[in-house]
């Protein structure tokens, strides 16, 4: 990872696996980096890298919760006892399901690190 300010070393931004630009104002202001980042929340840097962390576990945590739902349903599809026009209800509400438990889980995270107001 490279902070920088994406002005004199926006080549080096780029080319980092992970580049973070401080800037004064972030409406104005377009580096190649991955992110961009207020200098007054500079502090807040250790607390984005652990958000970040915390979001591969729960992406992670949604494939788990996918895969068993998957296999529930294909155990009764394989029984027969699972009619397609139920099947076909319920795969969008799994898919709504993981949407929220994603957004809620990373919206907790960001509140517990003090990332929202």
């Amino acid at each position: 990872m490279m902070v920088g300010d994406g002005l004199n070393d926006a080549g080096a931004l780029m080319q980092s696996d992970v580049g973070i630009a401080i800037s004064e104002d972030i409406n104005n202001f377009s580096p190649g980096s991955d992110g961009i980042i207020l200098s007054k929340n500079f502090g807040q840097i250790r607390n984005l890298l652990r958000y970040a962390k915390s979001g591969h576990r729960i992406i992670i945590i949604s494939f788990i919760i996918s895969i068993f739902y998957n296999l529930v349903g294909l155990w009764f599809a394989v029984q027969g006892t699972l009619s397609p026009v139920i099947a076909a209800i319920l795969m969008p509400i799994s898919t709504s399901s993981l949407v929220i438990y994603t957004v809620l889980a990373s919206s907790f995270k960001a509140r517990t690190l003090g990332l929202t107001k």
